[in-house]
């Protein structure tokens, strides 16, 4: 089972979301069109709120929390979230991007286009602004993203989608 109430609430799936087998989603957790949640994730929505939006993806092996009474975690439309991220109590704006292994705070936030780079850490309260680039542990700006770079981002989200639907058309569940 991939899905789990957690003290009655239920999570909620937008039907054509594609939610891969082995991803765990618990409790108080919104996922919207199109949005994809890949292998072994897990999104544990037991102490506040988790909204994921439409045609966001969270990659193999994620984690998506929250704070007790403090932070809950929105993920906006056309969010890129790459494989290994620890996401917590945070804000990540449409068309943000998370790299691989990242780590995403408590009361943070990526604004749209905003990037953090593969393997960096922004720690409690930092404001990753519109278009740019940080990284490092713990992460600083690197520099501001080019319109290249931002369409590249935005087509790797856009990508995801297409990915999501073939993965939801071709793969089943182990008999057991």
């Amino acid at each position: 089972m991939t899905l789990h109430s957690f003290a009655g609430i239920h999570p909620t799936v937008a039907p054509s979301a594609f939610i891969a087998p082995g991803a765990q989603i618990i409790g108080a957790v919104t996922i919207g069109d199109d949005a994809s949640i890949w292998y072994n994730c897990v999104l544990r929505g037991d102490v506040e709120t988790i909204s994921v939006g439409a045609r966001s993806n969270i990659q193999d092996g994620s984690v998506v929390h929250v704070t007790t009474r403090r932070w809950k975690t929105e993920i906006h439309d056309d969010v890129l979230i790459g494989h290994l991220a620890m996401i917590h109590g945070c804000i990540i704006e449409s068309h943000g991007f998370v790299g691989l292994g990242s780590i995403v705070m408590d009361g943070c936030v990526i604004e749209s286009d905003g990037m953090l780079a593969a393997g960096a850490m922004l720690t409690p309260g930092k404001r990753i602004g519109r278009g740019e680039l940080w990284a490092g542990r713990p992460a600083k700006l690197l520099r501001h993203l080019s319109a290249d770079d931002i369409a590249r981002n935005r087509a790797g989200a856009a990508g995801y989608v297409e990915l999501a639907k073939l993965h939801r058309a071709t793969t089943t569940e182990p008999q057991g």
